[in-house]
């Protein structure tokens, strides 16, 4: 039945700011974490990612010629400019809503159509490759005892191979503390390094030319949609030998009989920020290279792997060791869903960790659809940022993983979207606040794209300002908070403007929206009042509820938005006993899709518990196995954080081993170097994977910190640091057999801290809990009962014993067992 609409409660927790600990990798540890190769990269999916937030290269690592893919992440297409339609939306908007209310529902889609269709609408513009980096080294075809990797901790890609008698090395990386990419070339024996340096690019407006000693690119990024190209946008390229000679031609630099040579590749653009073109290329671009010149190469490694450790040394996982780590990468993912290789399953959680350190720093960009690398002009999708899952997948693994620094720049991006998104809702919508679709890009449009059947879901700013209150649950940072409320506050007053009463339960509803990219009716999306919009809204009016709370403001307007929380329409459990993606009960038991977005409140989101609403838990549990497991590669990567929170670990290892599996043309799985074939690449489906065997191992968002809550058979035993739990609480478990054998606690904030345990355990320092969820240190959201309650018997999930533990901040609990 229908659950009172009264005023809903929060259990909100009260936190500040504390500092990072950093845990040290053991040394057997730290020589598995390397992705291994017996033969070069004969494609991209094939090469290897180096990253520094701002620069980007895929290492190829051929023995007759080296390329380096090169990325800077401020080459886009076109320039500054949102991409709203015209006012006729607008003025249609109170018939595209009554039309829909009236069922008429693709009427209503083609009214939208015309509407959002116009010569000055743009989808969107795509992220730029610079170009390719190619160094030929004469006589090297015949190269024998070949092999290259990427040792993930220390950020550095390896060749190494034989021609005669003289052994070849190559190392290279992007450097995070010299912004630039250094490769140095050695070998066994002096004067035997021969090399030419070139550079190339698909960009149309470009010129590749020598200058001195230095090889320079200069171009303009690309046109697209009727926006002109206007990056501009420099590379250079100077060589730095160890005896030898170097000369140059009109396009190239020619090396002979050096003993090693070093190469720096710099690069900048004009770029400012998303309204400002009028840096300068050059002077960025030779700023840093004449820097990173003075720099000794030791002593530049040694700096950017200190750098680059101090955030990944943070977190260690060990499921343990077997034979198949003995075999190059491609051997193990052919073997890995038969065979028995658990480190693999660790290398890739730490692979993705590394991915996002390369490709998300603090005062960069935020991590796109294939984070930082991309080799075209016209990327699948754009390579931007698609808001309706995969940015937001990027950034999972931020807080849970301790990398919350890599969190700053989706941050900063939600705060421009919270201007420039000001105009959407006001223009088209009439509304208060912001609000964003569901694809954004370097401009920060906000604006419908991809045309209505995929672009009227005004949903994208809702989803992404989940981020900044999770990321005070995690930190407790109320400074952190007072900069960010004002983006809250906007989110929640475009809705409390935008929602509509829905006639037949005047629930208050979003309209129009859809299920992101799934279709109700064939080849209709548009709807109202989907089971994901009100659970998004939810979110959003609740974190404003708490934020203002929490920071002692704007209570009149709190109080208006509690009213309009209470008037949100329920979950509802459908006739398969399902959990509804739609107002009405329309699922199909056969519906594949990739999109499971009505399972947003199961995870992300945590407003689906085993022990709150077990109808609803099951209802969801129902929905995920109609759907199937076999999927896009970021739709797998969802599923493994979806069944380790419905505490089923052996189906969450069920999904990680269909995703790592060699992908095939047609189908997703992994690329040999380890990127998600969505296909083709994207990198959400690694952010999505490294989360999942987070929540394998540590959950907190239920009102408790859930230990083990889904470790699959595969993982009897194992180790991990460095875990985050909400309210401030890093978590060591050591397990044997599938129990806890260790346990190490340290709080930054001090209080309580409620463990959640499938066994019981008998120690001093713990005590029985009193009752469920009466941690204060967790914020749990209240949720409304189904409209119709499953008449099936619930699954029961398994019996779990609860423990509080009275801590002081600043403190380490150790427990054995």
């Amino acid at each position: 039945m229908l659950q009172s609409t009264r005023t809903l409660a929060f259990i909100l927790f009260m936190l500040s700011c504390w500092g990072t600990v950093c845990h040290a990798q053991s040394a057997s540890q730290a020589e598995l974490l390397r992705l291994w190769y017996d033969k070069p990269a004969t494609n991209w999916n094939e090469a290897l990612p180096i990253g520094n937030g701002r620069l980007g290269a895929m290492v190829f690592g051929g023995a007759a010629q080296e390329r380096l893919q090169l990325n800077e992440e401020t080459v886009w297409a076109g320039g500054p400019g949102n991409n709203l339609p015209d006012n006729r939306f607008r003025e249609a908007l109170p018939e595209l809503r009554k039309l829909i209310f009236d069922g008429k529902y693709q009427e209503a889609q083609d009214l939208a159509a015309q509407k959002v269709a116009g010569p000055n609408v743009n989808h969107g513009m795509p992220y730029q490759t610079v170009g390719d980096l190619l160094i030929d080294f004469p006589g090297h075809d015949g190269a024998t005892g070949y092999t290259r990797d990427l040792n993930i901790d220390q950020a550095v890609a390896s060749t190494a191979y034989t021609v005669g008698n003289v052994r070849y090395t190559r190392e290279v990386f992007a450097s995070f503390t010299d912004q630039v990419i250094v490769m140095k070339v050695t070998a066994g024996k002096g004067g035997t390094v021969d090399c030419t340096i070139r550079l190339k690019s698909p960009h149309t407006s470009k010129r590749i030319y020598t200058e001195g000693q230095r090889l320079v690119l200069t171009g303009t990024s690309g046109s697209h949609e009727g926006k002109t190209g206007q990056v501009k946008f420099e590379t250079l390229v100077a060589p730095v030998l160890d005896g030898g000679k170097l000369t140059t031609t009109d396009s190239a630099l020619v090396v002979s009989k050096a003993r090693a040579v070093t190469v720096y590749i710099s690069m900048g653009t004009n770029f400012r920020n998303y309204h400002d073109l009028r840096g300068d290329a050059h002077q960025k671009t030779f700023g840093y290279l004449t820097a990173a010149l003075k720099q000794p190469y030791a002593s530049a490694k040694s700096n950017h792997t200190a750098y680059y450790q101090k955030f990944f040394h943070r977190v260690s996982l060990d499921l343990g060791t077997t034979p198949a780590t003995k075999q190059p990468i491609p051997a193990r993912l052919q073997q890995f869903a038969t065979g028995n290789d658990p480190q693999l399953a660790a290398l890739y959680f730490q692979f993705g960790r590394y991915l996002l350190i390369s490709a998300s720093q603090p005062g960069t960009q935020p991590a796109t659809l294939q984070g930082l690398w991309n080799h075209q002009l016209m990327p699948p999708w754009d390579s931007k940022y698609t808001i309706n899952i995969n940015t937001e997948m990027n950034y999972w693994p931020a807080e849970v993983t301790d990398l919350p620094e890599m969190h700053e720049p989706l941050f900063t991006m939600l705060k421009e979207l919270a201007v420039t998104g000001q105009a959407s809702a006001k223009e088209m919508y009439g509304a208060r606040g912001w609000m964003a679709h569901h694809n954004t890009d370097l401009w920060r449009i906000t604006g419908p794209v991809d045309g209505a059947f995929y672009g009227m879901w005004p949903m994208g700013g809702a989803w992404l300002s989940q981020h900044l209150w999770q990321h005070y649950q995690y930190t407790g940072d109320t400074n952190f908070l007072k900069s960010v409320y004002d983006v809250l506050k906007g989110a929640a007053l475009f809705y409390a403007d935008a929602l509509q009463t829905e006639p037949s339960h005047e629930w208050l509803v979003v309209v129009p929206s859809m299920s992101p990219e799934n279709e109700h009716r064939r080849g209709v999306s548009m709807t109202a009042g989907t089971t994901m919009d009100n659970q998004l809204v939810f979110d959003v009016f609740s974190n404003f509820l708490g934020a203002a709370a929490v920071l002692r403001a704007d209570q009149a307007l709190a109080d208006s938005i509690r009213v309009k929380l209470g008037k949100l329409p329920p979950m509802q459990i459908g006739k398969h006993g399902q959990l509804q993606e739609w107002l009405e009960d329309l699922d199909r038991p056969d519906d594949k899709h990739r999109h499971v977005s009505h399972l947003y409140r199961l995870y992300p989101s945590n407003q689906v518990s085993p022990y709150r609403n077990p109808a609803l838990f099951q209802a969801a549990r129902t929905s995920l196995v109609y759907r199937g497991d076999k999927s896009t590669g970021w739709s797998m990567g969802w599923k493994v954080n979806w069944w380790a929170r419905l505490q089923d670990g052996n189906r969450a290892y069920k999904l990680m081993q269909d995703q790592l599996t060699p992908s095939h043309d047609d189908e997703g799985g992994t690329y040999p170097n380890l990127l998600d074939a969505h296909p083709p690449f994207q990198i959400d489906g690694n952010f999505g994977c490294t989360s999942g065997i987070a929540e394998m191992l540590v959950q907190s968002h239920d009102g408790a910190v859930h230990l083990l809550p889904a470790l699959p058979d595969a993982w009897h035993t194992g180790k991990v640091t460095g875990l985050k739990a909400r309210g401030g609480f890093t978590v060591d478990l050591d397990w044997n057999d599938g129990k806890i054998s260790r346990l190490v606690v340290k709080s930054a904030l001090g209080g309580k801290c409620r463990f959640r345990i499938y066994d019981e355990l008998k120690h001093a320092g713990l005590h029985v809990a009193q009752g469920m969820n009466g941690n204060p240190f967790f914020a749990v959201a209240a949720v409304k009962e189904p409209v119709i309650v499953a008449a099936e018997q619930v699954e029961q999930v398994r019996r779990v014993y609860e423990y509080d533990l009275a801590t002081e901040a600043g403190k380490v609990y150790t427990f054995s067992f």
